[in-house]
């Protein structure tokens, strides 16, 4: 290890100075160039960084701060690591440690391309874990909110190299690819009967987030009419409608081939597929190489040939002209060269053929047989290469049509619409009965179904059209199966014959095969990170269940699902997705906020509020999204408010002999501040005041004092005047007994003088101690003086 370095530089996010430190190791590394792979042990510094910095190695390890350097007092501790590596590579980081409490993020983002992307965070980060870019940047951003006792984390990465997504077939052709790295080449090609419309050849470009440097090209149509030279093998198809054919007249359409094959061979037309209209458009096939040439096929006049058509020389002339109708012109034609020794190639749409000489020659035979759910019409299974002096076959090919209706007794099969793939026609009303075992169900596969609103395909539960209909469906619909409660099935389609407004349409594709019976539907796996509650002991019709997720987990798909009658589910069971992100915490009223990252509130996201210009934050200036293992991410904190902002309310001072609710040195504009008394105190004034905000802010009514209460003083004189009560009353009582005993021995020897004594004083009646008890005035208070006379 060598002494740390400052190194200064730019915050990528906030565009802030930033200092960093690191240590510098020596190892052997894998050294790549931009233009070629060389690989050799080289000696590259391996820099440890420990806090903010910009990276251009295509090798490093990124680790969280040194606690020693790190033990800054103030929190929040932020880091931020910009990683970028050569155009045309990626970052591939490896998690080799990672130890975060909750309130630390570290997020890892991935930037210049179309916009920033969250490639990994903390909560979902584990040890081992490999996390790729798909461009060359990479910023890493990690925050503690912790003051201490930082967490650890240590991240190793390298450069890889880029590719560019391998390009798309266009349909009617292909394509080859030399490399998918930059400098590697796409070559698009289309069959015949098809030209390339775009580029040919597409390079993979070498930029921060590799690409082609073309889109991919459609295959398009020949144009209307050409000379085909060197004929052996292709296809004329329908040209390009009147608008974009350089060969039309407004409206009309006038085209001319001529197919030219080598001289000394022949050729073979196939027609495919055909669709014109019976009073606009017109197809002639002449055996030359002019508008001269005796006619083989007119289409005003013939039908079309089975066995297709046989040129007389090396030469086929084509003439079409269309007029752009409501019927859309459709051409489909296969061309075949062939010498005199050999029979040309067998052609059957809709199935397959072998043949017991692939080059077709004399006495060759071919077998035919049709795909599922098509029916072998107007031709033989078996053909021969016939005739040395004109080799022929000696029956036309057969034609594998979907018919409309019909008996299908086998275990499994394929039902298809009335000409398909064409589109079926007006007026239709075809019933298909499929008849199983008796001991087994049917189970219907609807793989395709696009009909019109107005057409109906049905399906009943029995083996004729009086049974109880399973369902009845009009227009498109996803694939869907279908479970019948018997060994028999029924289906029915009708196509309206008077629709005006008739357009053509795919129409369906049903594959069938016999099942055991069951009266279930099918068991549904446990959801992950949830549970599942039934109405019904087992799944049988009807029954219904209900899904619920974890604390922390999102439900994606229906929560509820039935059991329906033909015993399959309403839909498909949902699954339980881990929440990623928290709730918009909101905006605030009379400020702003930022976010960062910008893209949602992912855990790791920071917000940061502002408030306007008068106006102050009432609550954190920033809040984070933080990851919870147990539940949904949540907010560091609540989100602040903007206040007006005004100076504050001193505090008035606490009221002798009384409190107040909340102490605190001053009070904001708005705020309020309770009084209260001590015990044998009555509050004077206001019992709560309010701050009003100005400049400066003053509160609403003066602080109230704390009086002595009424009630106390009375009570304290009452207590008084009963222990002076039972002290003064024995003492009277016994002065009392005293004198009575003086008074009866004295009586006789005293008694002229006690009367006139007596004579001269107010006349009394003497005081008891019952008296005394029962002395209203002495029990009131108040207080009199008597004379007494001994």
């Amino acid at each position: 290890p060598r002494p740390k370095k400052p190194l200064i530089h730019k915050n990528p996010l906030t565009g802030e100075n930033m200092t960093s430190q690191y240590e510098v190791n020596l190892r052997s590394v894998r050294c790549i160039s931009q233009q070629f792979i060389f690989v050799f042990s080289c000696l590259s510094p391996l820099f440890t960084v420990q806090c903010n910095a910009t990276l251009s190695a295509m090798e490093d390890v990124v680790e969280s701060p040194d606690p020693a350097s790190s033990s800054s007092s103030f929190a929040p501790l932020e880091c931020t690591y910009s990683i970028t590596v050569y155009a045309g590579y990626g970052v591939e980081i490896q998690v080799r440690k990672v130890n975060l409490s909750k309130e630390e993020s570290l997020t890892i983002m991935g930037y210049g391309g179309t916009g920033p992307e969250l490639l990994a965070n903390e909560t979902l980060m584990r040890q081992g874990q490999v996390i790729r870019s798909t461009t060359n940047q990479v910023y890493i951003h990690y925050r503690s909110l912790r003051q201490t006792n930082h967490g650890m984390f240590s991240l190793h990465y390298q450069a890889f190299l880029l590719s560019c997504p391998f390009p798309l077939s266009p349909e009617g052709g292909g394509v080859t690819v030399t490399d998918i790295h930059p400098g590697g080449q796409a070559h698009f090609h289309c069959d015949p009967g098809f030209q390339v419309r775009g580029h040919e050849v597409a390079t993979c470009v070498n930029t921060t987030q590799p690409h082609w440097s073309t889109p991919e090209p459609r295959c398009v149509a020949v144009s209307c009419g050409g000379w085909i030279r060197n004929a052996t093998v292709g296809r004329i198809l329908s040209p390009p409608p009147p608008s974009v054919s350089n060969h039309s007249n407004g409206n009309n359409l006038s085209c001319h081939w001529l197919i030219e094959a080598k001289e000394g061979h022949r050729l073979h037309l196939h027609f495919e597929r055909i669709a014109l209209d019976e009073d606009d458009d017109k197809l002639i096939v002449r055996s030359g190489n002019s508008s001269l040439s005796p006619p083989l096929f007119d289409s005003d006049m013939d039908d079309v040939p089975e066995r297709g058509l046989l040129s007389e020389s090396s030469t086929l002339y084509l003439e079409l002209t269309a007029d752009s109708s409501s019927i859309p012109l459709l051409l489909a034609l296969r061309y075949e060269a062939f010498d005199d020794e050999h029979c040309w190639e067998p052609y059957m749409a809709h199935g397959n053929f072998s043949s017991s000489d692939i080059t077709y020659q004399l006495g060759t035979t071919v077998s035919f047989t049709c795909s599922p759910g098509f029916v072998m019409e107007q031709g033989s299974g078996t053909i021969e290469c016939v005739d040395p002096s004109n080799p022929h076959w000696n029956d036309s090919e057969p034609v594998c049509k979907a018919l409309c209706g019909g008996e299908l007794t086998d275990p499994s099969g394929t039902i298809l619409s009335p000409d398909w793939p064409q589109s079926y026609s007006k007026g239709q009303d075809c019933v298909w009965q499929i008849h199983g075992n008796e001991e087994k169900r049917i189970e219907l596969d609807v793989q395709i179904l696009n009909i019109r609103h107005t057409d109906v395909l049905t399906i009943y539960d029995g083996r004729d059209l009086t049974s109880h209909v399973i369902g009845q469906y009009l227009g498109s619909r996803e694939r869907f199966q279908v479970l019948s409660g018997g060994s028999e099935v029924t289906i029915q389609f009708q196509s309206e014959a008077d629709d005006s407004s008739f357009i053509l349409s795919q129409g369906f594709l049903i594959h069938y095969r016999e099942v055991e019976p069951n009266d279930t539907c099918p068991t549904l796996p446990q959801i992950e990170f949830g549970w599942i509650s039934s109405s019904h002991s087992s799944p049988v019709r009807g029954s219904v269940l209900t899904y619920q997720c974890q604390p922390g987990y999102d439900i994606s798909g229906s929560d509820i699902i039935t059991c329906q009658w033909d015993l399959s589910w309403s839909s498909s069971p949902p699954t339980c997705v881990k929440v990623q992100q928290c709730p918009d915490p909101g905006e605030v009223v009379n400020g702003a906020r930022s976010v960062r990252p910008e893209a949602g509130f992912a855990v790791g996201t920071v917000v940061r509020f502002s408030c306007n210009q008068g106006y102050q934050l009432e609550g954190p200036s920033q809040i984070s999204c933080h990851g919870r293992d147990t539940g949904t991410p949540k907010w560091s904190d609540r989100s602040p408010k903007c206040v007006l902002k005004y100076d504050p309310c001193p505090n008035p001072g606490v009221p002798d002999n009384g409190y107040q609710t909340l102490y605190k040195h001053s009070y904001q504009a708005g705020e309020t501040l309770r009084f209260f008394c001590y015990e044998g105190y009555e509050l004077i004034g206001e019992v709560i005041i309010s701050c009003v905000p100005g400049h400066p802010s003053q509160w609403n009514s003066p602080p109230p004092f704390c009086k002595v209460s009424q009630s106390f003083e009375p009570s304290h004189q009452i207590l008084s005047e009963n222990i002076a009560l039972a002290i003064i009353l024995p003492i009277i009582l016994v002065i009392l007994l005293i004198g009575g005993i003086y008074m009866y021995y004295t009586k006789l020897e005293w008694k002229p003088l006690f009367w006139k004594s007596l004579s001269h004083t107010h006349s009394y009646s003497p005081i008891t101690v019952e008296s005394d008890f029962n002395n209203p005035l002495y029990e009131a208070g108040d207080t009199r003086e008597y004379e007494v006379s001994i």
